[in-house]
Parts: structure tokens; C-alpha cells; sequence
């Protein structure tokens, strides 16, 4: 009786299953753009003082990852990726962080940022006055109208972020005010941030499909 068969079929089964194992290893993972509305940024007056707070005050913390708000007693993980305070924005990077992220301001359309930049140079928050986003008007991400006292998104500026884990994604703040009002006003809640993302989780640098 001839066993050759039975051993041939048994040895294509193990090659197909193997290159099938592969292929699937090597499945590239869509990305997929994402909406985050009313973040409520932690304030920047002490509600029972009055004063403004300190530098080290908390942030209210924001997984890109994983789409959720981190709790500050995670503060000291790679958990969380952006942060944010009125209208300072940190990241998880830098000698007085403990992840690995950092942050680049692309100037573009968010749609158009298909990769990292090859020229990209990631800034990090080296200490609570030297951020890797600076925290004022007409110079991170935001304008501020001192007569009708309005906090304004810069058109065409799209936060590239290193995650605490190194990965990358791209930001656009939309709004500043919650509910995102097209035209805001002084009657409208501040500190409630409606941005869109797109993370990167195989750790390339592309931001599209």
C-alpha cells in the first residue's frame, strides 16, 4: 500500500495553514477618523480661590488609543496621550512625563496628512513652562479675539502626536465651546474641546487608508 499520499496532502495542509497564519500577521489595520465631543478640559481658576492654578495643577487626561478620559492617578503611565487644561494642551513625552510621546504642528489640511512628515520634528514638554505645544495665541493651535473674548481653532493647523507609546496620530481641534457652536459667544460653556483623530496602532507613520 503507497502512504506517499496521505503524507504529501498531510505536508500542503501544514504550508497553506502556515502561509495563511502569515498573511494574517500581515494584515494591515485600517484606520479610521474619530470624533471626540465635549471634553471637559480641567479649569484653569481655583474654584475655591479665585487664583489661577498652579503649573502642576491637573490636566484632564485623554487616551487616543482607546477613545476614553484617564484617570489622574494614571498620570505616571504611558496610558494617556494628550492633556488638557483651559486651553493648554500637553503630551504624555518629556523629562517631566513618563511616556514616550511628543508633538509636531503640521500646518495643512487634516485629510490631506497622509504620513508623518519625513521632516517632522516632535517636540516634547521639558518642563510645566516649556511645552512641546505652546500655550498661547497664534502659536499652538488656537487664536484668541480679546474684544468679543473668544477662543478660535487656527484653520489648516493639524497636531501631529507621538502616543505615550509611541505610536502616531494626527489631531484637529474643532471647537473650544461645548456642543461645538459655529459661531461661539460669550454666552457659550468654554473648556469643552470637540476635536477629530486618526491613530496609527501598527506604529508606522501613516495616518490614512
Amino acid at each position: 500500500m503507497n502512504n506517499k499520499h496521505p503524507i504529501i496532502c498531510s505536508f500542503l495542509a501544514t504550508v497553506l495553514l502556515f502561509s495563511c497564519s502569515k498573511d494574517d500577521t500581515n494584515q494591515v489595520v485600517p484606520v479610521e477618523t474619530k470624533t471626540f465631543k465635549n471634553l471637559a478640559a480641567a479649569p484653569t481658576v481655583n474654584a475655591m480661590t479665585s487664583q489661577p492654578q498652579a503649573p502642576s495643577s491637573k490636566f484632564t487626561l485623554f487616551s487616543l488609543r482607546t477613545g476614553e478620559v484617564i484617570a489622574n492617578t494614571d498620570s505616571t503611565t504611558d496610558k494617556w496621550d494628550l492633556g488638557f487644561r483651559g486651553t493648554t494642551i500637553i503630551v504624555n513625552g518629556g523629562a517631566i512625563r513618563t511616556g514616550k510621546g511628543g508633538l509636531y504642528v503640521h500646518t495643512g489640511l487634516f485629510d490631506e496628512l497622509k504620513e508623518v512628515p519625513a521632516t517632522a520634528t516632535f517636540l516634547v514638554d521639558e518642563t510645566t513652562t516649556k511645552l512641546a505645544l505652546a500655550p498661547a495665541s497664534g502659536q499652538g493651535w488656537y487664536n484668541y479675539n480679546a474684544m468679543a473674548n473668544i477662543i478660535s481653532p487656527i484653520p489648516g493647523r493639524v497636531l501631529v502626536v507621538r502616543t505615550g507609546d509611541g505610536k502616531f496620530a494626527k489631531v484637529e481641534i474643532l471647537s473650544y465651546y461645548k456642543d461645538a457652536p459655529a459661531n461661539p459667544d460669550q454666552t457659550n460653556i468654554a473648556r469643552h474641546y470637540t476635536f477629530r483623530y486618526v491613530v496609527q496602532p501598527d506604529g508606522s507613520k501613516k495616518l490614512s487608508n
